[in-house]
């Protein structure tokens, strides 16, 4: 318990020492995900292995954080790999739209309690400005997915995300920046939500200040 809770107060102090990016969001669709740290499973502890050589002290490689591939029935972005989150409704904060998905999309209820602090905004080629929130998610044991919305879902560790060969950046034609995708397995999640999940490692995770707006996402995502 000792070593998750430095855990939670090392990412938490990360995200609130972190001078946030406030882009101009006017004429877009406002929207919020959750980046929710578990662990890999049943049978792993949150801390488990430890990575001696993380310039921000020990990082547990078995830390995880949740990701869904979307319903093939969706309208937008089916099947593609996705944190959870929505559209911000009237009223509510992105901290609060996060945690709303959390429970609609796979049944796990957090409170306000839970969330450690926000990324950069990040501005979407189809027209959103997507806010990262950051939340602590436990052990997480009995998600489910919503049908209507999550094909499946999985809990991939950070070590995955702290490969030799991530990120990978591709050249996009008629573009000065790269799209940037980080490599799962034998498999591979694009920006925009690769562009979160990278700042995510770089700032929480590697203590290292970057900035993730100017990547590029690959035209299957524009729409």
């Amino acid at each position: 318990m000792q070593r998750d809770d430095s855990l939670r107060q090392q990412v938490a102090d990360s995200l609130a020492a972190w001078p946030l990016h406030a882009p101009e969001t006017s004429g877009l669709k406002l929207a919020a995900v959750a980046l929710t740290i578990t662990d890999e499973g049943p049978g792993c502890g949150l801390w488990g292995l430890q990575r001696a050589d993380s310039p921000r002290g020990h990082w547990s490689t078995q830390a995880a954080l949740i990701l869904t591939r979307r319903a093939k029935s969706l309208r937008g972005h089916a099947g593609q790999w996705a944190l959870p989150g929505g559209r911000i409704d009237d009223g509510e904060t992105p901290e609060q739209t996060a945690l709303r998905e959390l429970q609609e999309e796979v049944d796990l209820q957090l409170t306000p309690a839970d969330v450690l602090g926000r990324l950069d905004t990040f501005i979407t080629r189809s027209g959103y400005a997507i806010t990262p929130v950051v939340v602590w998610g436990g052990a997480a044991r009995q998600l489910k997915g919503n049908p209507a919305e999550v094909a499946s879902i999985h809990r991939i560790p950070v070590k995955e995300f702290l490969r030799a060969d991530s990120p990978i950046l591709e050249p996009l034609e008629g573009s000065e920046h790269p799209v940037l995708k980080m490599p799962v397995g034998d498999n591979w999640i694009a920006a925009p939500t690769a562009a979160l999940i990278y700042q995510f490692r770089e700032v929480c995770v590697l203590g290292r200040p970057t900035r993730v707006a100017h990547y590029e996402q690959p035209r299957f995502a524009w729409k």
